[in-house]
C-alpha cells in the first residue's frame, strides 16, 4: 500500500499567534502540549495498538536508516530488534499510571545502529516511543549516586540549607554553568532562594520573576512531566509526520521528553543570553512548589541517564523541603499548645470574668505575633494595640461575616479584598479573625501593621515586549533582565501556615475564656449555653479519658484512706505521678518518652536525694505516651510502697531496676528490693497494688507479676514491643576540622583534577578550608587542560586514576608552567610513576585535611595544625 506522509500542521499555534490578543494573559492559550515537532537532539515513533507506526519524527530516517514511507506505516516488529520489541513491551507491562513513563537505557534498536535511551509513555491510544544517543556511562551509577547526594542534604533542618547543598550537588552532577532553586509565592510569581554559578557570571540569587513568566498551561504540564530540558535554546527540530488523514488531531505530546519549545520561551531564554536549559520540578502534595533550574551559556546535552538521577534526587528533595516545612510548624504548634495550656491553667484560678479575658490578651502576642487584636463579643468590641477605630471595625465586621464562617480567615492585605480598608492600611494592613460563635457572629482578630517592603525583579515585569510584523503586533519576552525595584504598600508581613495554625489550636481556648464571660453575665444564660456547647463538643474528646481516670483514682484511693488527710495526700501524689507523665511526653511534642528519665522523675519527685538508692542499668528505650502514662503509674506506687514498708525505708537498703529488650522485642523490667525489713505479705489487696498487678497486662496487654518474699518486694513487667522505641545511637556526627595555619596559607586558585563527584565535592571543601580563595574542577584530562589554557592555578591536586585514562599529561602541563601539585589514588601502592613525576607526593584515599597539608608541607608549602575529618 502507498503511504502519504505529511507534516502534521501546527494550526493551534498559528491561530493563536494571529488571532489572540497581545497580552500577556494569552500566553496561557497557547496549546504547547501540541506543537507538533521535537527537538533534533533526539527521535520519536508512536504506534498504534496493533504495533504500526503512524507518526514519527522527520529525523527517524537517520534512526532506522529508511524512507519515512517505508517507516509510517511499518510493523515495529520489522524495524526492531525482537530484543527491542521484547523489552518495549516489558516496560508497558509494568507501566502505572495516566501520566507514567517508563525508561530503559542503553539498548540497541538495530544491529548495525548505535545504543539509545528509550522513554515510553502513552498518548491516548498511541505509545510513543522516545529515544536518545546514550552517553557513556562510565563510573556512574545512578542508585549510588542519589544516596551520596541525599547523604549530603538529609541532616539538613532549613529550607535555606537544604536548598543551598542541593544546587551544588546538582551543578555537580550535571555540569551546568548556573544551577538554581526557584520558589513559587503565593501570588504565583517565584524567587531565586538558592544558586551555584560558575565564576564571572552575574547572579540572580533573591530575585523575583513575575508568574506570567511561566504561562498557567506549561505550570500544569511541569507538575504532570516533570522534567523539560533544551540542548539548544537555537538548535533546529524535528517535525512530526504522519500518514494519516488531514483533519488528523495533532498528538498529544504532554508527557514527551524532547517536546519543542514554544518560540515564546526560546526567545525568553536566548534574550538571557542562555544556551541549553534543564528545569526539573519539586512538587509538594502534587502542586508546583518551585523548580530547579540549569542554564548554560553554550548548547549542552546531559544524557538520559544522569536527567533521570537528578529526577530521582528531586523527588527526594522535595520530600526533603517538606519535611523541614512540616518541623516549622510541628515546633510551632508545640509552642503554642504549651502557651493555650499556661493560658488555661492562669485562669482557671481567677474568679473574675475580666481578669480572664486580660490573662487571655497578655499571651495573644506569643500565640499568634501581631501589632493588636480586636475581640467582638455579643455586640461589644474590645480593641488592644494597634487596630482600626471603633467605627471601622464594626464596618469590618460586617464584611467578615459574609467570608469568615466556621474556619480562620487571613488576609496579608485587607485593602485588596475590602477596599475601604485601604484607609487604615498604616495601622492594620493585614488581619487573622478566629469565628467563636455562629448566632450573633463573634470573632477575634488580630492585626498587622502595614510594612512597606521593596522586592526586587528580574526586569519590570509590569512592561510586555512587542515587535510588528506581517501579520501586525505580536507578544515578545521582554529583554532586560536587570534588577528592577518596586516599592510594595498596604501590605503586612504575611500569615505563615504555623501561624494559622496556631489559630485553630488558640480558638479552644478563646471559647474558654468565652464560656467565662458569658457565665459572669446576668441575662445572658440562653447564648451562655450555646456557646458551652460548642466548647463542650470541641474539648469533650480531649477530656474525657483524663476525668474518667481521675474519677478511678478519687474512688479507689478513697477505699485504702484511713482518714480525710491520708486520702488527699495518697490522691495528690498520684495526680502529680500522673501530671510529670504528661510533662514527659508533651515536651516530646506527645512523642516517645524515655523510661530511664521516668524512673528518675519518679524516684526525685518523691525521694528526693534518696533517688540514689535505686540502682538503674539497661539499654536506652523510649515509651510511647499510652504506655509511658501507664508505667508512671505503676512505677510510682512500687516507689512509694518501698519508701513507705520497703528497702527505701531503712539507710542501707536499695532497688534495683534492671531491664532489657527479649528475642520479641518486648521489654522486660524487673524490681528487686534489696536490704530492707522483713516483708510480710499483705493481707488485703490495696489499690496501689491493684495499680502494680492490673495496669500493664489491662491497659497494655502485656504481663506483670509481684511476689512479697521475705527479702523484699520482686516484680516483673513485660511491654509489647508496639510500645517499645529503640534510641539508636549510631548517628553521631562526626568532629568538625579546625585547621591553625602555622606560617600562611593557600592563596589564589587551585585546580582539584577529580572524576567522583561526591570524593570532588569533599576535596574542594578541605582546600577552601586550607586557605585557597577558589577551586576549579574538572573531572577529566581535556577538561582539565582547556582550564588551565584560561586560567593559571597557584597550586593542583591530581587523581591519578580517572576512569580509562591517568592524570600524567595534567601534571606534565603544570611542570611546564611551574606549579606545584600532589597526586592522590585509592590503591594501596602507588602504581607506575612517570619518571618526571617519581619525586611528586602521593596521598591515599580516603585523605583527610592533614594529609593533603602534610604534602604541601614536602613541597615547601606552609605546615598546619590540624584536627582533621575524612573524606567521604
Amino acid at each position: 500500500m502507498q503511504m502519504r506522509s505529511r507534516f502534521v500542521p501546527d494550526t493551534k499555534l498559528s491561530d493563536y499567534t494571529l488571532a489572540q490578543r497581545v497580552e500577556l494573559t494569552a500566553c496561557d492559550l497557547e496549546p504547547i502540549h501540541e506543537i507538533g515537532s521535537i527537538q533534533a537532539g533526539g527521535y520519536l515513533f508512536a504506534v498504534d495498538s496493533d504495533w504500526i507506526i503512524t507518526r514519527a519524527s522527520a529525523n527517524c530516517v537517520e534512526l532506522f536508516n529508511k524512507a519515512l514511507d517505508e517507516i509510517l506505516g511499518a510493523q515495529l516488529g520489522t524495524l526492531l530488534l525482537p530484543d527491542a520489541v521484547h523489552t518495549i513491551r516489558n516496560k508497558l507491562s509494568s507501566m502505572q499510571g495516566a501520566d507514567a513513563v517508563e525508561r530503559t537505557f542503553a539498548i540497541a534498536l538495530r544491529h548495525d545502529g548505535p545504543m539509545v535511551d528509550l522513554a515510553i509513555h502513552r498518548a491516548d491510544q498511541l505509545v510513543v516511543i522516545e529515544a536518545e544517543a546514550s552517553e557513556p556511562s562510565g563510573d556512574h551509577n545512578a542508585g549510588a549516586m542519589v544516596r551520596s547526594m541525599i547523604d549530603r542534604v538529609q541532616d539538613e533542618l532549613s529550607v535555606v540549607g537544604l536548598t543551598e547543598q542541593a544546587v551544588r550537588l546538582v551543578q555537580a552532577l550535571t555540569g551546568y554553568d548556573r544551577v538554581m532553586i526557584y520558589k513559587f509565592h503565593p501570588d504565583a510569581s517565584g524567587e531565586v532562594i538558592a544558586e551555584h554559578v560558575r565564576a564571572g557570571m552575574e547572579p540572580y540569587l533573591g530575585l523575583r520573576y513575575p508568574a506570567s513568566d511561566i504561562p498557567q498551561q506549561a505550570r500544569s504540564l511541569l507538575a504532570r512531566n516533570p522534567v523539560r530540558v533544551l540542548f539548544d535554546t537555537h538548535g533546529p527540530s524535528s517535525p512530526i509526520m504522519s500518514n494519516g488523514p488531514a483533519d488528523e488531531a495533532p498528538l498529544d505530546m504532554s508527557m514527551s521528553a524532547l517536546r519543542t519549545h514554544s518560540k515564546m520561551h526560546l526567545e525568553y531564554l536566548q534574550n538571557m543570553g542562555v544556551g541549553a536549559s534543564l528545569t526539573i520540578s519539586l512538587l509538594k502534595n502534587g502542586a508546583l512548589w518551585g523548580l530547579i533550574a540549569c542554564h548554560h551559556n553554550t548548547p549542552r546535552r546531559v544524557g538520559f541517564e544522569r536527567r533521570t538521577t537528578a529526577e530521582l534526587f528531586a523527588q527526594i528533595l522535595s520530600l526533603l523541603i517538606d519535611r523541614c516545612e512540616r518541623n516549622e510548624v510541628l515546633k510551632y504548634e508545640a509552642q503554642t499548645r504549651q502557651l493555650t495550656g499556661t493560658i488555661l491553667a492562669t485562669i482557671a484560678t481567677n474568679g473574675s470574668a475580666n481578669q480572664d479575658f486580660n490573662e487571655l490578651s497578655s499571651h495573644l502576642l506569643d500565640v499568634v505575633p501581631c501589632d493588636g487584636s480586636a475581640l467582638c463579643l455579643d455586640g461589644k468590641v474590645t480593641l488592644r494595640g494597634t487596630t482600626p477605630t471603633l467605627e471601622e471595625f464594626g464596618n469590618l465586621r460586617a464584611f467578615l461575616d459574609g467570608v469568615a464562617d466556621s474556619q480562620v480567615y487571613s488576609t496579608d492585605e485587607i485593602g485588596a479584598v475590602y477596599p475601604p480598608g485601604k484607609a487604615f492600611a498604616e495601622r492594620a494592613a493585614g488581619m487573622l479573625a478566629i469565628p467563636i460563635s455562629t448566632v450573633p457572629r463573634d470573632y477575634l482578630v488580630f492585626f498587622r501593621k502595614e510594612t512597606a517592603s521593596t522586592v526586587t525583579w528580574a526586569g519590570d515585569p509590569t512592561k510586555a515586549a512587542r515587535s510588528e510584523g506581517l501579520n501586525g503586533d505580536r507578544l515578545t519576552p521582554r529583554k532586560s533582565f536587570e534588577a528592577w525595584q518596586e516599592k510594595v504598600q498596604g501590605k503586612s508581613v504575611p500569615w505563615t501556615e504555623s501561624e494559622k495554625r496556631g489559630a485553630e489550636a488558640l480558638k479552644v481556648t478563646v471559647l474558654e475564656v468565652v464560656l467565662r464571660l458569658i457565665s459572669s453575665a446576668e441575662g445572658e444564660r440562653a447564648q451562655a449555653s450555646e456557646k458551652q456547647e460548642l466548647l463542650v463538643a470541641e474539648l469533650n474528646h480531649r477530656v474525657r479519658n483524663i476525668l474518667g481516670l481521675i474519677r478511678g483514682l478519687i474512688s479507689q484511693s478513697r477505699v485504702d484512706a484511713q482518714d480525710v488527710d491520708t486520702f488527699a495526700a495518697v490522691l495528690g501524689e498520684r495526680v502529680h505521678a500522673l501530671a510529670r507523665a504528661h510533662d514527659q511526653i508533651t515536651a516530646k511534642n506527645w512523642g516517645p518518652g524515655s523510661f530511664q528519665t521516668l524512673v528518675s522523675t519518679e524516684a526525685g519527685a518523691y525521694l528526693g536525694t534518696a533517688n540514689a538508692s535505686i540502682r538503674m542499668q539497661g539499654p536506652p528505650i523510649m515509651l510511647v505516651p499510652q504506655a509511658f502514662s501507664t508505667m508512671a503509674l505503676v512505677i510510682h506506687e512500687l516507689i512509694t510502697n518501698a519508701a513507705k514498708y520497703g528497702s527505701l525505708k531503712v539507710q542501707d537498703g536499695y532497688v534495683e531496676v534492671n531491664w532489657l529488650i527479649n528475642s520479641l522485642g518486648n521489654l522486660v523490667m524487673t524490681w528487686t528490693e534489696v536490704g530492707g525489713p522483713p516483708v510480710t505479705p499483705p493481707t488485703r489487696t490495696g489499690f496501689g497494688t491493684t495499680i502494680i498487678r492490673r495496669s500493664i497486662p489491662y491497659e497494655l496487654g502485656g504481663v506483670a507479676k509481684i511476689e512479697f518474699l521475705a527479702t523484699g518486694v520482686t516484680a516483673q513487667f513485660e511491654v509489647p514491643a508496639k510500645f517499645i522505641v529503640i534510641v539508636d545511637h549510631g548517628s553521631e556526627q562526626a568532629a568538625v576540622a579546625v585547621i591553625k595555619p602555622k606560617a600562611g596559607t593557600l592563596t589564589g586558585l587551585v585546580l582539584l583534577v577529580e572524576d567522583n563527584m561526591i570524593i570532588a565535592l569533599d576535596a574542594e571543601a578541605m582546600l577552601l578550608a586550607l586557605g585557597a580563595q577558589r577551586v576549579m574542577v574538572a573531572g577529566n584530562v581535556q577538561d582539565a587542560l582547556n582550564l588551565l589554557d584560561n586560567e593559571t592555578p597557584t597550586f593542583a591536586l591530581l587523581d591519578v586514576n580517572l576512569g580509562n585514562q591517568d592524570s600524567f599529561p595534567v601534571a606534565d602541563r603544570l611542570q611546564k608552567l611551574g606549579i606545584n601539585y600532589i597526586f592522590a589514588t585509592g590503591y594501596d601502592s602507588g602504581g607506575e610513576y612517570p619518571p618526571a613525576q617519581q619525586p611528586k607526593p602521593v596521598i591515599t584515599k580516603p585523605y583527610t585535611q592533614e594529609s593533603i597539608a602534610l604534602a604541601l608541607g614536602s613541597l615547601g608549602e606552609p605546615a598546619f595544625e590540624f584536627a582533621g575529618r575524612e573524606a567521604t
